[in-house]
């Protein structure tokens, strides 16, 4: 879900590079230096996951895990992305350096909201857990796929189409990132339930 250099409008491209400012910087602010390391594997299963894509126009679509990252880093999610798309930039031409700051919102902005929202779901146990969790996978993408195809409108009517085509494009990818995360989250609550507990207090 990448939107490619000299796609978006000065407007558009100067508000995600605004709202990307204040959400890493919050993320900065509320990151415990002990938790460095979960952010930089998560970072990179971001980066992993996001590699192996298919082109739509002026953007692509591939797993996010963006929910994922939500769930576990809370506002943290911001930073981590942010550093693995710019890798992906520079390393792989995948989006651009100029539009890095859209991008960093579509994905980073939805995990976090995703986090808050389904936070009292994820807090609890069993199939209460495994719903918040999936519902971060699901709506993550959701909202990602929603932003990206506004930025796109907001940027010329020549986009309208691919637009719409990003959110029907990502209806399969939202149910197995909800699917993916949901499975992720009930390993880490067998095998490092501390984890969890420090991402759900964040």
């Amino acid at each position: 879900m990448h939107i490619s250099e000299g796609v978006l409008s000065g407007p558009v491209l100067a508000g995600g590079w605004a709202l990307s400012a204040v959400g890493v910087g919050l993320g900065l602010k509320r990151l415990d230096y002990d938790r460095l390391m979960t952010v930089a594997i998560l970072s990179a299963a971001f980066f992993v996951g996001s590699l192996i894509h298919v082109p739509i126009g002026p953007v692509s679509a591939h797993l996010i895990l963006n929910g994922l990252l939500g769930a576990i880093l809370g506002p943290a999610a911001f930073p981590a992305i942010a550093v693995a798309l710019l890798l992906q930039a520079v390393l792989f031409q995948y989006g651009g350096l100029i539009v890095l700051g859209a991008n960093v919102f579509d994905m980073a902005g939805p995990a976090v909201a995703c986090a808050f929202a389904f936070g009292p779901l994820l807090r609890r146990t069993g199939k209460a857990r495994a719903v918040g969790a999936f519902c971060c996978g699901f709506f993550a993408v959701l909202l990602a796929a929603l932003l990206t195809a506004c930025a796109l409108a907001l940027s010329g009517e020549g986009f309208a189409a691919t637009a719409k085509a990003i959110v029907v494009a990502h209806v399969p990818i939202m149910l197995v990132e909800g699917a993916v995360t949901a499975m992720a989250v009930g390993f880490l609550a067998k095998v490092r339930p501390e984890l969890l507990a420090q991402a759900l207090t964040r």
